[in-house]
């Protein structure tokens, strides 16, 4: 009996001792490591994969403390570990749902190719299944713009944290979120004023966020084109001719003269009135600005060197612009 109770007693010292070492020790990880917990994952495979990334001593050791805490649920996400943590510890973040999110910075003006880059450059997925939901899922603004063929202009500018388990769907989703956001916030709506409905706010909006980043200038900007669109005159905007290019697949980083003879109706020079559609991303100071243009009688504006724009009501006027500005730049 004294043998028995022996061995009783060194099994449970073993036992104990096991759980000691799997549970109580920490381990500290080797650099920074990132663990992907799919949604789905039974606890069993989240243990595997927690003691393969080497971020826990004992798979079986974390199984037998999650049954002692079966009220507790283990949140899917992706985790990075790279300070020293006990198995206890891990097992509480989980439960918490500490996951680390992936910052994709949207810019005003970003087209939605040049967003594809950031989310692939985040290590969120592909540039092109990303093109591929914001092209797809137009759904998502039916109501805002019933006839749109892709979610340029909707995905709103501004920093996002993602994570892996989310869907190029989801981040989609959460960039029209934040431009419906916004867009009630200035009070722009189908119903805006002066005629104007919403498709044409953001698309005359994005052609704006391009053409100048200097605030006070945006309703002037708008104007001129107000003005032109008014007297039936091609807006001649050179970022719409950069779309169509980047649409075809064939912009290599600056305009010849030989672009503005392309006949894609994103061609502002070739056809009156505004492009089909956006050609980027605008920001709520760009909207705002379509939204409540200044009262011009400006048909023309030009760059005058330094990061403003000179404005004119006549082509002599704005001849001279034309001139002082390559002056500007000659002396340089």
């Amino acid at each position: 009996m004294r043998t028995f109770f022996t061995l009783v007693l060194l099994l449970v010292l073993g036992v104990g001792g096991w759980l000691a070492w799997g549970l109580l020790l920490p381990v500290t990880p080797q650099g920074q490591k990132i663990v992907l917990l799919r949604p789905g994952f039974s606890t069993r495979r989240i243990a595997r994969e927690l003691q393969s990334a080497g971020v826990i001593r004992s798979a079986d050791a974390f199984l037998v403390w999650h049954a002692l805490h079966r009220k507790h649920f283990l949140k899917a996400g992706e985790y990075l570990f790279e300070k020293s943590a006990d198995a206890r510890e891990i097992h509480s973040r989980l439960v918490r749902g500490d996951i680390y999110f992936r910052e994709v910075v949207v810019p005003e003006g970003y087209t939605m190719f040049d967003i594809a880059r950031a989310v692939q450059e985040a290590g969120l997925g592909s540039s092109e299944d990303f093109l591929n939901s914001a092209k797809a899922d137009t759904a998502l603004i039916s109501d805002l713009a019933p006839g749109a063929r892709t979610l340029e202009g909707y995905l709103f500018p501004a920093t996002y944290e993602f994570t892996r388990t989310q869907t190029d769907d989801d981040m989609v989703a959460a960039m029209v979120k934040e431009f419906r956001r916004v867009a009630q916030e200035i009070g722009l709506s189908n119903e805006s004023a002066e005629g104007r409905d919403l498709p044409q706010i953001v698309t005359l909006a994005s052609i704006i966020e391009k053409e100048t980043a200097v605030p006070e200038e945006r309703p002037i900007v708008a104007s001129v084109y107000y003005n032109r669109i008014a007297k039936k005159i091609a807006l001649q905007a050179d970022p719409s001719v950069i779309y169509a290019e980047l649409l075809q697949g064939s912009y290599q980083g600056a305009l010849h003269h030989a672009d503005m003879q392309d006949d894609s109706p994103y061609n502002t020079y070739r056809h009156p009135g505004l492009p089909p559609g956006p050609i980027g991303n605008p920001g709520k100071s760009s909207l705002e600005a379509a939204m409540h243009p200044a009262q011009t009688d400006y048909f023309y504006f030009v760059a005058d060197g330094s990061g403003h724009h000179r404005f004119a009501e006549n082509l002599e006027e704005h001849n001279k612009n034309v001139a002082q500005y390559r002056r500007v730049m000659q002396s340089r």
